[in-house]
């Protein structure tokens, strides 16, 4: 399995992995962002994104959509939680866009949502070489 950096466009999730590391465990859910965590890596020739969506209805909920060679997972959130007399509400919209590689074909792409995890396959071709001769022009 190949592993490939995604240039992604989120709202800081680096930024927001090193707030969790000092934040003290009680207080993480009061500053949880809920921003849509992503891995990708290229499988038996098709690239994969998956993204830890869990609590929502993927009918409903959840929006994938390619632009150029963008792709963008949008998702909202509506969840409430109640516990010995209890309700907590905890709901969001969050979107991550990742860059296809090379030979990406917007064609055939397929989404399936299980156990949370949101799996993005997008077909691999070969890229095409696009290799051009010069002609050398000699001057006497």
């Amino acid at each position: 399995m190949a592993q490939l950096p995604a240039h992604r466009q989120s709202l800081f999730p680096d930024l927001d992995d090193l707030w969790r590391s000092f934040t003290p465990a009680g207080l993480a859910p009061m500053f949880d962002r809920r921003l849509l965590r992503v891995e990708d890596c290229v499988e038996e020739g098709n690239y994969i994104v998956r993204a830890e969506i869990p609590g929502i209805d993927p009918a409903k909920d959840v929006e994938v959509s390619v632009q150029g060679r963008q792709l963008t997972i949008k998702a909202e959130r509506t969840e409430r939680q109640e516990e010995k007399g209890h309700s907590e509400f905890n709901y969001g919209s969050f979107y991550r866009t990742v860059t296809l590689p090379a030979g990406a074909s917007e064609e055939g792409i397929e989404a399936d949502y299980s156990q949370g995890i949101l799996t993005v396959c997008v077909p691999m071709n070969e890229p095409a070489e696009n290799t051009k001769k010069v002609e050398v022009k000699y001057s006497h």
